[in-house]
C-alpha cells in the first residue's frame, strides 16, 4: 500500500531567550512545533531510519538558533530556524514551524518601565468569597492565577543539603510564579476596587524591587507591605507556585549561555503557601 504523506518533528518545544542591557531586559518566551517533510518516506515503509533527523535534534536546533538570536523577534526567529534546516540537511523538502508566543508586559513601577519585572499579557482572574450567617460575615477579596516574573535579582541557596539534594546554589535566577492571593477584610475600605488595585500594586513592588532569597522570602515580605499599606485587611494568604526556567546546557555545541537561552517548564513545580497576618 502506498504512503500517501508523511511529516514528523518535534511538538512543544518551549524556549526563554533573554535579552539582557545592563539591567534592562527583555524576555521572549516561544512554543514551537517543527515538523519536516522530504525523503524520509523509507522510515515508514522499510524501517530505515538512515535519513531521518532525530526529534531530540529538532529541539537542539531550535536552542542553538536561539542561543545565536536572543534579540529576534518571533517572526524572523522562526524563519533563522527553518533557514538552518534547509541549509543543513539535503533530505529536508519542507519545514513547518507553528509557535504560540507568551507574551511579558513590562510592569510600570511608581509610573517608571521596569528593568527586569514583568506581568503575563491577559492575566489572572479576580476572586470573591463570601460566609456568612446570622452572626457575621466574613468577606475576602483576591486573585487567582496572576502570574509575574522577575529576570535578575532572586536567588536558592543556602538550603539542606544531604544524598538526594542535585540543586546547585544560585544568586542569579529568573523568579516566575503563578499566584493565588487572597486577602480577608476586617473593615470595608472606602472602595473595594481602590483598595484591590493597591493591593496589587504592592506586591509586584515588593516583588520586583527587593532581592528574593527565595519565593518564601518574598512571600513574607509582600504580605508584611500589604497589611502595612491597607489597613482594612485582616491577613493575606498565598499560593506561589514555581515557573521555572532552567538554564539550557549548550556546551555539546560549543557555545556559552550567558543567562541567555532557559527552558520553560512547570511540571513539576515547587508550591509554596503561607498566610500573613497581624498579631493579636
Amino acid at each position: 500500500m502506498p504512503l500517501t504523506a508523511s511529516t514528523y518533528g518535534k511538538g512543544r518545544v518551549r524556549v526563554m531567550r533573554l535579552a539582557r542591557d545592563g539591567d534592562h531586559h527583555t524576555p521572549r518566551e516561544l512554543t514551537l512545533t517543527v515538523l519536516m517533510k522530504g525523503g524520509f518516506d523509507a522510515a515508514w515503509t522499510q524501517a530505515d531510519n538512515r535519513a531521518c533527523i532525530a526529534t531530540d535534534t529538532v529541539k537542539n536546533i531550535v536552542n542553538v538558533v536561539a542561543a545565536r538570536n536572543v534579540a529576534l523577534d518571533a517572526e524572523a526567529f522562526v524563519q533563522a530556524v527553518a533557514a538552518l534546516f534547509l541549509d543543513t540537511y539535503p533530505q529536508v523538502a519542507e519545514i513547518s514551524i507553528e509557535g504560540r508566543e507568551t507574551r511579558w508586559l513590562r510592569h510600570a513601577i511608581d509610573g517608571t518601565p521596569h528593568g527586569h519585572t514583568f506581568t503575563l499579557d491577559g492575566n489572572g482572574t479576580g476572586y470573591v468569597g463570601l460566609v456568612a450567617n446570622r452572626a457575621g460575615a466574613v468577606l475576602r477579596s483576591g486573585l487567582r492565577g496572576y502570574t509575574f516574573m522577575k529576570t535578575t535579582q532572586s536567588g536558592w541557596s543556602n538550603f539542606f543539603d544531604d544524598g538526594y539534594r542535585t540543586l546547585a546554589d544560585t544568586d542569579d535566577r529568573i523568579a516566575a510564579t503563578s499566584m493565588d492571593a487572597t486577602w480577608t477584610w476586617r473593615d470595608a475600605p472606602i472602595d473595594y476596587a481602590t483598595a484591590n488595585a493597591a493591593v496589587l500594586e504592592t506586591l509586584i513592588r515588593v516583588f520586583g524591587t527587593t532581592y528574593s532569597a527565595s519565593v518564601q522570602d518574598s512571600m513574607y515580605r509582600m504580605g508584611e507591605a500589604v497589611l502595612a499599606a491597607i489597613p482594612e485587611i485582616a491577613e493575606i494568604a498565598f499560593a506561589m507556585p514555581n515557573k521555572h526556567y532552567i538554564p539550557i546546557n549548550l556546551r555539546p555545541f560549543g557555545l556559552d549561555n550567558p543567562g541567555t537561552v532557559f527552558l520553560p517548564t512547570d511540571e513539576p513545580h515547587g508550591q509554596i503557601e503561607a498566610t500573613v497576618g497581624r498579631a493579636a
